[in-house]
């Protein structure tokens, strides 16, 4: 069953978070973000959402790096239930797709929980002073990738983003899988 978060709340802080990164480094908000802003994403290994975009998410990642813009992605899926979302599966995943920005594990998921993340993908647009200007999609893609000329939703808001502090007023939700949280 397919999960939508709710809508931008425009100047909203960055949590921060301390996670363990695929290469063994513990990486903090403050690490990962760009001069000019930071993109947080929640997503997972087995989500066919998050497999729809996964070959278009390096590309979206180093215009966004050319902007002066973070990017950090962070699975918080229950990889007990899940066994496909492990780290250990994260590794293999990340490099299918050629990921080349730091992919994180929130086992305990409180990251997740910080950033009041729904489904994966969840996308976090946040400006340069950390203030949240941007909850969207990445483009028009859901479970199947979308057209190759799609708009770069996510791309373009946080040009705005980096030109203007501001955040367009109109944005897209994501769509995805709902965030498997562990049993209280």
């Amino acid at each position: 069953m397919a999960a939508v978060p709710p809508v931008c709340d425009f100047g909203w802080q960055a949590p921060d978070f301390s996670l363990p990164s695929l290469t063994g480094e513990t990486l903090s908000y403050r690490q990962v973000a760009g001069p000019r802003g930071c993109v947080v994403a929640f997503i997972c290994n087995h989500c066919p959402y998050v497999v729809a975009i996964a070959r278009r998410l390096p590309e979206h990642v180093g215009a966004l790096r050319d902007m002066g813009v973070g990017f950090v992605a962070i699975n918080a899926n229950d990889a007990k239930r899940y066994p496909q979302d492990s780290y250990e599966n994260m590794g293999k995943f990340a490099q299918q797709f050629g990921f080349d920005f730091p992919y994180l594990y929130d086992e305990s998921q409180a990251a997740a929980k910080s950033y009041g993340a729904v489904c994966t993908p969840d996308f976090f647009g946040f400006n340069a002073e950390g203030a949240l200007q941007y909850r969207g999609r990445l483009d028009a893609s859901r479970r199947e990738p979308g057209p190759l000329d799609a708009d770069r939703e996510l791309v373009a808001a946080m040009q705005q983003i980096v030109e203007t502090g501001r955040g367009p007023s109109q944005q897209n939700p994501s769509m995805g899988c709902s965030i498997k949280w562990k049993d209280a």
